[in-house]
C-alpha cells in the first residue's frame, strides 16, 4: 500500500511540473479538448480530389533545372525551372518503390515526370532517382521520396499544398536529402530567415525586427507580429495544455503555422513565453504561453485580415491572450 501512495505521489508531482509552465490566460483553458486531427488515408486523399483549376500546362511537364528556395517558415524547399514547389506525400512511405497516388489523386497532385531533370549545384548526384508508375512511366524522386506539383498553386513560389490532408508537404527531410541547407548558403535568404534580432543593422540605420514583436493596432491596440511585420493569430480550437492544433490538412492553406524564434529575438514579450510546439507531422511552431501562432495567408504586413474569421481565429496580445475587440 505504501508503495502504490509513492508512486502516485511521484506521478501527481511530475504532472504539476509539467504543467506549471503552461497556463491558460483566458476562456480557452478547459484542457485537454479538441485532439488533433489525424491524418488522411490515401483514399481520403484521392476523394477530396479535383479537377486541377484553368488548365496545369506548366505543372505536368518535366521539371528541367531544379532548384532551391528557402521558405521563412517551411526552410529549404525544391522548385522545378519555373519557380513552382515540388511536394512529397507521407502516404507513399520511407523508402518508396511505386507511388500511392493514382487516379484522382494524381490530377490534383501530377507527378513529376524524371526526363531532363537535373539537381541543384551542391547537392550529391546520388540523390536523384525515380519510381515506376502504375502506367510504367517514371516519376522524379529526390532522396528516394516520389515528387509532385500541386493544381492549386497557381503561379510560381506558392505553397499552398503544404500540409494539404496531413501527408502533402512541401519540406524535405534533411535526413532524405542532407545538404540542402548547405547548399541555400547556410539556409539564410531575404525573406528574413536568421535575423539576428532586434539589434541587427538591415542597412539603412534600422534595426532589423525581432522575431516576435508587440505592434500598435489602431483598432485591436497592442498585438504580436512577426518579423516580417505580419499579425499572428491564435485559433480557438486549439489547446494550451497538452499544447495541441486543430489546424491540419486544408486549414494548412490559409492559416501558416508561425516559424520558430529564439527566446532572445523577442521584443515586448517575456521570454518566458516562447515555447516551441512539435505539430503532428514532425515540424515545429512557434507558440505564445503554449498557444499556437499562426499567420494568414489573406493579409499583407501589417494587415488584420484574419481577425475574426469564422468566430474562432484573433489577433494576440504580448502575453498570449486572445484579443476580440
Amino acid at each position: 500500500m505504501a508503495t502504490w501512495r509513492s508512486m502516485a505521489v511521484a506521478l501527481t508531482t511530475a504532472t504539476v511540473l509539467m504543467t506549471a509552465g503552461c497556463g491558460s490566460s483566458d476562456e480557452q483553458g478547459a484542457k485537454g479538448a479538441a485532439a488533433t486531427a489525424a491524418p488522411s488515408t490515401p483514399a481520403a486523399q484521392e476523394s477530396l480530389a479535383e479537377e486541377p483549376p484553368g488548365g496545369t500546362d506548366s505543372r505536368i511537364g518535366p521539371a528541367g533545372q531544379l532548384a532551391l528556395a528557402n521558405d521563412p517558415n517551411l526552410g529549404p524547399i525544391v522548385t522545378d525551372s519555373t519557380g513552382f514547389t515540388l511536394y512529397r506525400f507521407t502516404s507513399d512511405g520511407d523508402n518508396p518503390t511505386k507511388s500511392a497516388c493514382e487516379g484522382e489523386c494524381a490530377k490534383k497532385w501530377p507527378p513529376v515526370p524524371v526526363d531532363g531533370a537535373q539537381l541543384p549545384a551542391g547537392l550529391d548526384a546520388g540523390l536523384l532517382g525515380s519510381v515506376t508508375r502504375a502506367d510504367g512511366s517514371k516519376q522524379l524522386a529526390l532522396g528516394g521520396l516520389p515528387l509532385y506539383r500541386y493544381a492549386d498553386d497557381a503561379k510560381p513560389g506558392q505553397v499552398s499544398g503544404d500540409g494539404v490532408g496531413g501527408v502533402w508537404f512541401a519540406g524535405l527531410p534533411e535526413e532524405k536529402v542532407p545538404g540542402l541547407d548547405a547548399a541555400l548558403g547556410g539556409g539564410t535568404s531575404d525573406e528574413g530567415a536568421g535575423d539576428a534580432g532586434d539589434t541587427e543593422d538591415v542597412g539603412n540605420g534600422a534595426a532589423a525586427p525581432a522575431g516576435l514583436n508587440v505592434v500598435d493596432d489602431p483598432e485591436l491596440g497592442e498585438i504580436v507580429a512577426d518579423a516580417k511585420g505580419r499579425t499572428l493569430y491564435r485559433f480557438t480550437k486549439d489547446t494550451d495544455w497538452p499544447m495541441t492544433t486543430a489546424c491540419t490538412g486544408e486549414c494548412l492553406e490559409k492559416w501558416k503555422p508561425a516559424a520558430l524564434v529564439d527566446k532572445n529575438d523577442v521584443k515586448g514579450i517575456d521570454p518566458k513565453l516562447v515555447i516551441p510546439f512539435d505539430r503532428p507531422d514532425g515540424k515545429q511552431q512557434q507558440t505564445l504561453d503554449c498557444w499556437p501562432l499562426y499567420w494568414f495567408t489573406g493579409d499583407t504586413p501589417g494587415e488584420i485580415n484574419g481577425q475574426g474569421v469564422g468566430g474562432t481565429w484573433f489577433a494576440v496580445a504580448p502575453d498570449g491572450s486572445l484579443v476580440k475587440k
